[in-house]
C-alpha cells in the first residue's frame, strides 16, 4: 500500500509537470507573436474576444501585453463551452481567452479515463475581473498554473519542467520496478496469508461460542465429541496446554444432557454416495438403524430391474469405472459443472448400477434389445416339425408356427441362466415376459418391505422398547404375510404346481386373492390346493385380528406404565419459580454449564417428562396403523413400476434397434456400409441421449421411491440431525 501510494503521488506530480509544460508551451505560441490588425490568429486557437477599441496608434495585441494580466490552466472538454459562455457574460467581454487542445492524451485523476484536456490562456485587465475569472476557474475545478508575465521567464520555467520531468520519470520507473519486486514477493506467500486468516477467522468464530467462568479467565466450551475420538481430544488438548505455555491445563468432563446428541456416520469414498440417498431423506436420529449399508446392494439391484440390459449396463459401468480410476485427477475433482460433479460424487454408485444392469440384462438375456445364445435353446423346432403336419402348403400359408411343449422332445427343460433367447422371435414373447416381470416385482416388493419390517426389530431391541416386538413388529408381520406373504406364496405353488401338460385348467391367483378378501370362491376357478378356502378364511383373520391389536396395544401398554410409576413415583422439590443459575464449573464438578440442579438430579428430564399424553401417543399410533395397513396394498402396488419400467426399457431399445440401426444392414452392397456409419452414429447418440441418459434417471428416481417410501417407511424415523464438527473445509486451499 505505501509503495503504491508513493507512485501514484508521483504520478500525479508527472501528470501536472507535464500538463504545465505543454500550458507554457501554448502560451508562448500566443503571447509570443506580433500579431496586427491583419494577421490571422493561432492555428488552433479558439475566436479571440475583444470590446477595446485601438488607442495611442498601437496595435490591440501589443496594448494588450502592456496592460493585461494573464490566466493559464487546463479544462475537461466537456465544460469548454459553458465556460466560455459564462466568461462572455460575467465579464462582458473585457478579456481574450484563447483555448486550444492539449498534444497528447492524459488521464482523469477523478474517473481514471484517458482524455485529451483544453488548454486556456485568458488575458484580462482590471482586478475586479480577475476575481470574477477566478471564481468561475474555481466552480468550473479548473487546474490554474502560475503563468510569467516575461518571455525569458517562460523560457527558463519550460527548461526547468524539462529537468524535473526527466528525474521524476526516472524515479517513477525506479518505484514500478520496486512495486513489482514486492508484489513478486507477496504473490508467492499470499494463499498461504489466505489460509492463515480464513482458519484464524474460523478459530476465533468457534471461540466466541464459548462461556466463561466466573474469574473471566477460561473459557468453557460444550461440544458434542464421539466416543471412540475422546481419547484424541484429551491428547490435543494436553498437548496445545504445553506448547501454549498455560499455567492451567485443559482438561475434558463428560456431562449429563437431556439434548439428543447428533448423528455421526463415518463413511469412506466409497458408501458416502449411498449415505447422500439415505440423508436427503431424512439424517437418522441418534443409534438409529442406517439403511445405508442394506441401500449398497438393494438400490442398485432394484434399479438393474428397471434397467436391465447387458450393453446399456456395461456402458455404465465403463463409464463408472473410468470416473474411479482417475478419482484423484485434479481435472475431474476441481470441475465447475454442477451435473458433473453430481455425477462424479456417485461414481460408485454409478458403478454398481452398471455391473447390476449387466447382471439382470443377462437373466432377461437382452444386449441391446437384442438375445445372445450363450447356451442352445430347450426348444427343439426340428422336433415338433417331425411330430407334426408341417406341409410346404401349411407353412406357405402360416408365417407363425406354434412350439407345444407337450410334445415329446420339443421342450427339455428350462434354461440354464436367463430367458431362452428363443423367446426373442416369437410373436408371444410381451405376454411370457409381462407374466414373468409382473409376479416378480410382487415377490421382490413384498421381500423388500418384509426386510425393512424386520430391521425395526434392531431399533426396538436398542432402545429398550421389547414391548414393541409383541405389540408393533408380531401384528405387522402378521398382516403383511397373512396377506401379501401367501400372495408370494400362491404364485411360487402354482409355478411348482402346474406343468405344460395342465396348463390350460391351472386356477387364476388373482381370482383367488379377491375371492379370499369376499370369503368367497368361485366353482369355475379350481382351487389350487384341498382345504384353500378355510385357510385363506383364517389368514384373513389374522390379518383382520392384528390391526386392533397394532392400534391399541402400545398406547395401552404405555398408559398401563404410566399408572404404575405415578402411583411409586418419588417427588422431585424443583428450585425457586425465579431465574434459575446455571451451575458453573467451579461450583459442582461434571455438571454442565447450562444445566440447573432439576436438570441434573432427573438425569436430564424434568418431573413432568414422565407423565406422557396417552391422546398424543394414541395420535401417533393411529396415524401409524392406519399407513401401514394402507401402505401394505399401495406399495405392494407400487413395486409394479419395476415390471413397466422393465418393459418400457426393453420395448424402448426394440424400436430404436429396429427404425435406427436395422435400417443401415438394408443395403446388402457397398452402399449398405457407407450408410451405416451415419446410421450407426444416429444409433450411438440416441443410445446415450434416450436409453442411458434419460431411461437411466427415469429408473434412478423409481428405485429412490422405492427405497424412501416402501422401504424406509418401515422402520426408519430420520428425525435426527447431523453432527458438524469443526474443520477446515480442504477446498479452499487444495
Amino acid at each position: 500500500r505505501e509503495v503504491s501510494r508513493n507512485r501514484a503521488s508521483l504520478c500525479g506530480r508527472l501528470r501536472d509537470l507535464r500538463q504545465y509544460l505543454h500550458v507554457l508551451r501554448e502560451g508562448q505560441r500566443f503571447t509570443s507573436l506580433p500579431v496586427g490588425p491583419g494577421v490571422p490568429a493561432p492555428p488552433g486557437s479558439a475566436a479571440t474576444c475583444l470590446t477595446v477599441q485601438p488607442w495611442g496608434g498601437l496595435p490591440i495585441p501589443a496594448l494588450l501585453l502592456c496592460l493585461c494580466s494573464f490566466v493559464a490552466g487546463v479544462i475537461h472538454p466537456w465544460r469548454v463551452t459553458a465556460f466560455e459562455r459564462l466568461l462572455w457574460r460575467a465579464c462582458r467581454g473585457y478579456l481574450v481567452a484563447s483555448f486550444v487542445e492539449m498534444p497528447e492524451p492524459m488521464e482523469d485523476p477523478a474517473t481514471g479515463e484517458s482524455i485529451t484536456w483544453v488548454i486556456f490562456l485568458i488575458s484580462y485587465w482590471g482586478e475586479q475581473i480577475g476575481q470574477k475569472i477566478r471564481k468561475i476557474l474555481d466552480c468550473f475545478h479548473c487546474q490554474v498554473y502560475a503563468y510569467p508575465e516575461s518571455e525569458a521567464s517562460r523560457t527558463e520555467a519550460i527548461t526547468r519542467l524539462h529537468g524535473q520531468i526527466q528525474e521524476l520519470s526516472v524515479t517513477l520507473e525506479e518505484t514500478e520496478k520496486y512495486l513489482a519486486e514486492v508484489l513478486d514477493k507477496v504473490a508467492q506467500v499470499l494463499p498461504t496469508w489466505r489460509v492463515q486468516v480464513q482458519k484464524m477467522k474460523a478459530i476465533y468464530l468457534v471461540l466466541n461460542q464459548c462461556s466463561f467462568d466466573v474469574t473471566k479467565k477460561c473459557l468453557i466450551a460444550e461440544v458434542w465429541c464421539p466416543v471412540r475420538d475422546l481419547t484424541q481430544v484429551q491428547d490435543a488438548l494436553r498437548q496445545g496446554s504445553y506448547q501454549s505455555g498455560s499455567s492451567v491445563e485443559c482438561f475434558v468432563q463428560r456431562v449429563p444432557t437431556s439434548e439428543s446428541p447428533p448423528t455421526l456416520i463415518r463413511t469412506n469414498k466409497f458408501t458416502a454416495g449411498f449415505q447422500s440417498i439415505v440423508d436427503a431423506y431424512g439424517v437418522a436420529s441418534y443409534q438409529e438403524v442406517n439403511p445405508a449399508p442394506y441401500a449398497i446392494i438393494t438400490f442398485p439391484f432394484i434399479f438393474a430391474i428397471m434397467f436391465g440390459d447387458v450393453g446399456h449396463g456395461l456402458l455404465m459401468f465403463l463409464f463408472a469405472l473410468w470416473m474411479v480410476l482417475y478419482e484423484d485427477s485434479p481435472r475431474l475433482r476441481q470441475g465447475t459443472n454442477e451435473i458433473w460433479l453430481t455425477f462424479f460424487e456417485g461414481r460408485y454408485l454409478i458403478l454398481l448400477m452398471g455391473a447390476f444392469s449387466i447382471y439382470t440384462g443377462f437373466i432377461y438375456n437382452e444386449c441391446f434389445s437384442k438375445a445372445t445364445v450363450i447356451f442352445p435353446s430347450a426348444w427343439s423346432v426340428a422336433t415338433m416339425a417331425n411330430h407334426s403336419s408341417w406341409s410346404a402348403a401349411y407353412l406357405a400359408t402360416h408365417p407363425s408356427l406354434t412350439l407345444d411343449p407337450n410334445v415329446t422332445g420339443v421342450f427339455r427343460g428350462p434354461y440354464p441362466f436367463g430367458i431362452d433367447p428363443i423367446w426373442s422371435l416369437a410373436t408371444n414373447h410381451l405376454n411370457f415376459l409381462n407374466s414373468f416381470k409382473m409376479k416378480m416385482s410382487v415377490v421382490l416388493g413384498i421381500v423388500h418391505m418384509g426386510f425393512g419390517v424386520v430391521l425395526g426389530v434392531f431399533n426396538h431391541v436398542h432402545f429398550q422398547q421389547r414391548h414393541r416386538l409383541v405389540l408393533e413388529f408380531l401384528p405387522e408381520m402378521i398382516f403383511l404375510l397373512a396377506l401379501f406373504g401367501y400372495l408370494v406364496f400362491l404364485i411360487f405353488y402354482k409355478w411348482i404346481k402346474f406343468s405344460a401338460a395342465d396348463s390350460m385348467v391351472a386356477p387364476s391367483i388373482l381370482i383367488h386373492f379377491i375371492d379370499m378378501f369376499l370369503f368367497t370362491s368361485n366353482a369355475e376357478n379350481l382351487p389350487l390346493y384341498p382345504g384353500q378356502v378355510p385357510v385363506q378364511v383364517v389368514l384373513v383373520v389374522l390379518a383382520l385380528a392384528s390391526v386392533p391389536i397394532l392400534l391399541l396395544g402400545t398406547p395401552l401398554y404405555q398408559w398401563c406404565r404410566q399408572g404404575g410409576l405415578t402411583v411409586g413415583a418419588v417427588p422431585v422439590q424443583p428450585l425457586a419459580t425465579g431465574d434459575q443459575e446455571p451451575l458453573l464449573e467451579g461450583q459442582e464438578a461434571g455438571n454442565s454449564v447450562n444445566a440447573t440442579t432439576e436438570d441434573v438430579e432427573s438425569g436430564g428430564h424434568s418431573p413432568d417428562a414422565k407423565h406422557l399424553d396417552f391422546a398424543e401417543i394414541f395420535m401417533h399410533q393411529a396415524i401409524h396403523t392406519i399407513e401401514y395397513c394402507l401402505g401394505c396394498v399401495s406399495n405392494t402396488a407400487s413395486y409394479l413400476r419395476l415390471w413397466a419400467l422393465s418393459l418400457a426399457h426393453a420395448q424402448l431399445s426394440e424400436v430404436l434397434w429396429t427404425m435406427v440401426m436395422r435400417n443401415g444392414f438394408v443395403g446388402l452392397s457397398y452402399v449398405g456400409g457407407v450408410v451405416l456409419v451415419p446410421v450407426f452414429a444416429a444409433f450411438a447418440v440416441l443410445t446415450v441421449a434416450i436409453l442411458l441418459v434419460m431411461e437411466g434417471l427415469s429408473a434412478f428416481l423409481h428405485a429412490l421411491r422405492l427405497h424412501w417410501v416402501e422401504f424406509q417407511n418401515k422402520f426408519y424415523v430420520g428425525a435426527g440431525y447431523k453432527l458438524c464438527p469443526f474443520a477446515f473445509a480442504p477446498d479452499t486451499w487444495e
